[in-house]
């Protein structure tokens, strides 16, 4: 299959990033629900919350991918992020500040590789569950970044050499987090098989204080759906 060939013979093919949290899970459903064959990409970059990625094997299993690939990249080596250094995951809440979770150029690295398994596999479609509502004010989940990207993608194969337009769809950019949650429910995915939890307890359970864990509480307690998760800490510390 080559990226122009639109036949019947070749169903559409997209590659989505795969990290095994919600966003990327139902991420994952609407590109199937969209006729996609899906190609899950996971990377497994030496992460804190490592059963992110057993995770991304339910969720895999969940949707019907047509492959999936966890790609080592250890980030560790560079550091500078709660999630890949000797940094404590704050604990206090959704700050105004981009927080020390944020891991330098994660979204840009990730897209880069999923852009270029999509040339190889033939396909001009990436999907990314990134989101400028409910989440941690990452400079990589802006509309201006996505934006930028396409156009860095048109420059940067040997597809848009030949015309072609490599489409980065994030279809959950203005979505909220509660939004999320009933999307995943309409596609008949099971939320508890997604992990969003930044620091886990060695018991297995989320911290249920750290960013993400708040923010994916509040999402399902306003949806009125339940999250399937085992939190440590109880409503009341969220």
């Amino acid at each position: 299959m080559t990226a122009t060939d639109n036949s019947p013979n070749h169903p559409r093919r997209a590659v989505v990033l795969l990290s095994g949290g919600l966003d990327s899970m139902v991420c994952a459903g609407l590109a199937r629900e969209q006729g996609f064959e899906v190609l899950a990409l996971t990377f497994d970059y030496n992460q804190r919350h490592r059963v992110e990625l057993d995770a991304s094997r339910k969720v895999a299993a969940r949707v019907g991918v047509e492959r999936h690939v966890i790609l080592p990249l250890d980030l560790r080596q560079f550091g500078g992020s709660a999630l890949t250094d000797d940094i404590a995951v704050p604990k206090d809440g959704v700050g105004e500040e981009i927080p020390v979770t944020y891991v330098p150029a994660r979204n840009l690295v990730f897209l880069s590789l999923a852009l270029a398994w999509a040339e190889a596999a033939g396909s001009s479609d990436i999907f990314i569950g990134v989101n400028a509502l409910d989440y941690s004010g990452y400079p990589d989940c802006r509309p201006e970044f996505i934006g930028g990207f396409e156009a860095l993608a048109r420059v940067a194969t040997k597809f848009g050499d030949k015309g072609g337009n490599v489409k980065i769809h994030a279809p959950l950019q203005y979505l909220k987090k509660a939004d999320i949650a009933r999307e995943a429910v309409r596609l008949g995915l099971e939320t508890g098989e997604s992990w969003s939890c930044y620091d886990p307890l060695p018991d297995g359970r989320a911290c249920g204080l750290c960013d993400s864990c708040r923010l994916r509480r509040a999402g399902f307690k306003e949806a009125g759906i339940e999250d399937g998760t085992d939190y440590a800490a109880g409503d009341e510390a969220a």
